[in-house]
């Protein structure tokens, strides 16, 4: 869980809104939610490529595996895999 801990870290210090009140679960989209924007997108990449020593190849750059918090920590995990 220490992967979500940090996920989630990089997301409330980069969030889009300035609420600090601001509450959402691991499986909320961050996006949908307007937490989080696509410039930020690129961060996060940047962030798990770097922290968990993964690539991240064009194919991989699809909304659905950085949506949510629970979502980029599986996709890390099934890059570790291989």
């Amino acid at each position: 869980m220490e992967m979500n801990k940090d996920i989630r870290s990089l997301i409330k210090s980069n969030m889009a809104v300035f609420d600090d009140e601001a509450v959402f679960s691991d499986d909320d989209n961050i996006f949908k939610l307007g937490f989080v924007n696509s410039m930020f997108a690129m961060k996060i990449v940047n962030f798990i490529e770097q922290q968990y020593q993964i690539e991240v190849s064009d194919e991989d750059l699809d909304i659905k595996n950085f949506s949510s918090v629970n979502k980029i920590a599986s996709f890390v995990k099934s890059k570790q895999k291989n």
